[in-house]
């Protein structure tokens, strides 16, 4: 089982970024996928999650509006379009793959956010 996240980087107020995540070696289709992020000093923090066939979709209350998220069942792929990025949005991006009683996570992709 692998999550490989990318696309993340330095970035300025009000710039944009789009994070991947690839999946391998389980039923990609079949999983509930998430973004979480952690800031220095603080605990990890559900950003925003989709369901296995992309239908439903649910944010945090702090980037509602201006992240977006989505998949590519075909490419095993999900998504998180950012965009109107934040000086407080600076964190270690996670994606999480969970069904049930299992749960994956991706090594993370640092999104800085500084002029």
């Amino acid at each position: 089982v692998q999550l490989v996240e990318s696309g993340g980087g330095l970035v300025q107020p009000g710039g944009s970024l789009r994070l991947s995540c690839v999946a391998s070696g389980f039923a990609f289709s079949t999983y509930m996928m998430s973004w979480y992020r952690q800031a220095p000093g603080k605990e990890r923090e559900l950003v925003a999650f989709i369901s296995s066939a992309g239908g439903s979709t649910h944010y945090a209350d702090s980037v509602e509006g201006r992240f977006t998220i989505s998949r590519d069942n075909a490419k095993n792929t999900v998504f998180l379009q950012m965009n109107s990025l934040k000086p407080e949005d600076t964190a270690v991006y996670y994606c999480k793959a969970w069904l049930y009683a299992s749960a994956y996570w991706g090594q993370g992709t640092q999104v800085t956010v500084s002029s």
